[in-house]
C-alpha cells in the first residue's frame, strides 16, 4: 500500500503542510474529552510519529488506541505544537490493519532485558532493539564499505565444512541419517551418510579463506560460524556472525595495523551515521558512551606483549578468581582489568604461548610463542582473534602431529605451503561483540535477533 516512511516524515520538511499517508504500530496512546493521541512507529526511526485525533472529525477513536495495534493513517503533516521542530500528522482518517487484544506483551512500563528474549518475536517493536538493530545494519554496511574501499575481495566460504578449523572439537555435526543402531563403529555411520564422511557446520571460513587470499591477495568473509561450546556467558552464543580478513604477504604487524583502522571506521561510521540511537545508548546502557567511542577513533591502541601482560596481572592489588601464570589463556577477568584499569583503551596482546594457540599460527624464533594477538576492548574482553598463519610447511605439519591432527583433512591447506607459500595474516571479529562495545548493550543474547544457546532455540 502506498505510504511514507516514518524517517521520511521527520526529516523531509517539504512533506509539511501536505496530505500524507502513514503506517505503524501503536507504541503509546492517550485519551481526552475532545482529543486523542496516538506515537506511531514504523521501524524506519527510532523516534515516534504523533497523530492527533480531533473526536470532532474522527468520532470514535478507542479502537486505534490500543497498544502493538497496526494503523494506516492519512492526514496532514503540521509543524507540532510542543516538540521545537518536530512534525506531527492531524489525522483525516485511519483504518485498523491489524488489531491487537489487551493482553500485549510490550505494555508502557519499561521490561528487563531478560524478559524480552521470551518475545523474540515482539521484541524489535521496542526501543531498546529498534536501536540495536539499527545500528546492527549500519555497522554491517561499514564493514563491507571498508574492505571494498582498500581492495579486499567478498568471499563467501562453505557452512558445510570437513575441518575443524580450531582444532577444538567443538562442531555441530550435519548427517541425513541421524540416530541409528544400523553401523558397527563411526566409520561406517560416516561412510554411509550424505557426504561419505563426516561433515559439520563451520566454526570458521579461515582454512578456505586463506586458499581464496592465495590467488585474490585480499579478502574478507563476512558470515554465520557455529560452535558447539557448551557455555552460558554473556559472551557466547552457538550461532554468530563472523568477519574474517585474509591478506597475503602480510606479517603480523600489518594484520594488526589493519584491524585497528576497521575498527576505527566501523566505530566513526556509527557515530556518524546513528547519533540517535547513540544517545539512546548512552541514557539508558552505559553513561560516557560516546565519548568512550571517540576516544577510541581519535586514540592509539596498545600493543602489549603477552609476557609484560602477565607481569602487570601478578602486580595487580586485585584477587583474581583465575590464577594468572605464564602459559596460561587470559580469563575475561584479566583482559578486563588489562583494558579498563591499565589503559583504559583497546589493547592488542601480542606472542602468545603456542601451547595455548591454533595449529595454524606462525611460531616464533624463541620456540614458545607464536606470532599471535587478541585484540581486548574495556567491558567485552576480546573481539578479534588475529595472528600470522605458518607458512612453512615442515613447521605446519610438526603443530598438527603434535596436537594429534588427521592429515588428509587438511590436503589442501597443507598445499597451500607446497605451491608457492607466502606470509600471509588474517583475523576473525566477532560482530555480535563489537556491537556490545559499540552500543554498550552487556549480553550478547540481546543484540542477536534469535539468539542460539546451550537448552535454547526458537
Amino acid at each position: 500500500m502506498k505510504h511514507i516512511d516514518v524517517i521520511d516524515l521527520l526529516k523531509d520538511s517539504s512533506l509539511v503542510n501536505t496530505t500524507v499517508t502513514v503506517c505503524g504500530w501503536v507504541r503509546t496512546s492517550r485519551d481526552s474529552k475532545n482529543m486523542a493521541f496516538i506515537e506511531l512507529n514504523d521501524g524506519t526511526s527510532l523516534k515516534h510519529l504523533q497523530i492527533v485525533i480531533d473526536k470532532n472529525v474522527i468520532q470514535d477513536s478507542s479502537n486505534y488506541l490500543k497498544l502493538g495495534s497496526s494503523l494506516k493513517v492519512t492526514g496532514t503533516l503540521v509543524p507540532s505544537l510542543v516538540q521545537q521542530g518536530g512534525v506531527e500528522i492531524n489525522a483525516s482518517s485511519i483504518e485498523v490493519l491489524g488489531a491487537c487484544p489487551t493482553e500485549y506483551p510490550l505494555q508502557k512500563k519499561r521490561h528487563t532485558l531478560e524478559f524480552m528474549r521470551t518475545i523474540p518475536h515482539l521484541r524489535v517493536r521496542a526501543n531498546t532493539f529498534n536501536a540495536v538493530f539499527r545500528v546492527r545494519s549500519k555497522m554491517a554496511t561499514a564493514i563491507h564499505e571498508y574492505f571494498q574501499k582498500n581492495h579486499f575481495v567478498y568471499v563467501h566460504t562453505p557452512i558445510l565444512t570437513s575441518s575443524d578449523c580450531e582444532g577444538a572439537g567443538e562442531m555441530f555435526t550435519a548427517t541425513t541419517i541421524g540416530y541409528s543402531k544400523d553401523y558397527k563403529s563411526e566409520e561406517e555411520y560416516y561412510q554411509n551418510d550424505f557426504f561419505g564422511r563426516r561433515a559439520g557446520l563451520s566454526v570458521s571460513g579461515q582454512l578456505e579463506g586463506e586458499m581464496a587470499a592465495m590467488g585474490l591477495g585480499k579478502i574478507y568473509t563476512f558470515g554465520p560460524s557455529f560452535r558447539a561450546e557448551n557455555s552460558n556467558t554473556p559472551r557466547h552464543v552457538a550461532e554468530f556472525w563472523h568477519v574474517e580478513p585474509e591478506v597475503a604477504f602480510a606479517e603480523l604487524d600489518d594484520i594488526i595495523e589493519i584491524a585497528e583502522d576497521m575498527i576505527k571506521y566501523i566505530i566513526k561510521y556509527v557515530m556518524e551515521n546513528c547519533p540517535d540511537e547513540l544517545d539512546f545508548f548512552e541514557k539508558h546502557f552505559e553513561k560516557g558512551l560516546k565519548e568512550k567511542l571517540a576516544n577510541v577513533v581519535s586514540s592509539d591502541f596498545k600493543v602489549l606483549d603477552y609476557t609484560e601482560a602477565i607481569e602487570l596481572l601478578k602486580k595487580a592489588d586485585v584477587e583474581f578468581e583465575y590464577p594468572v601464570e605464564w602459559g596460561a589463556d587470559l580469563q575475561t577477568e584479566h583482559e578486563r582489568y588489562i583494558t579498563e584499569k591499565l589503559f583504559n583503551k583497546p589493547v592488542f596482546v601480542t606472542n602468545y604461548p603456542k601451547d595455548i594457540k591454533s595449529f595454524y599460527m606462525k611460531q616464533n624464533p624463541d620456540g614458545k610463542t607464536v606470532a599471535a594477538t587478541d585484540l581486548l576492548v574495556p567491558g567485552v574482553g576480546e573481539i578479534i582473534g588475529c595472528s600470522e598463519r605458518e607458512a612453512d610447511l615442515d613447521k605446519l605439519l610438526a603443530a598438527m602431529k603434535s596436537k594429534n591432527m588427521t592429515l588428509d583433512e587438511y590436503s589442501d591447506y597443507l598445499d597451500l605451503r607446497r605451491f608457492g607459500s607466502v606470509p600471509h595474516s588474517g583475523f576473525g571479529l566477532g560482530f555480535e561483540r563489537i556491537i556490545m562495545y559499540v552500543t554498550g548493550i552487556s549480553n550478547i543474547r540481546d543484540v542477536i535477533l534469535f539468539p542460539r544457546t546451550v537448552g535454547n532455540i526458537r
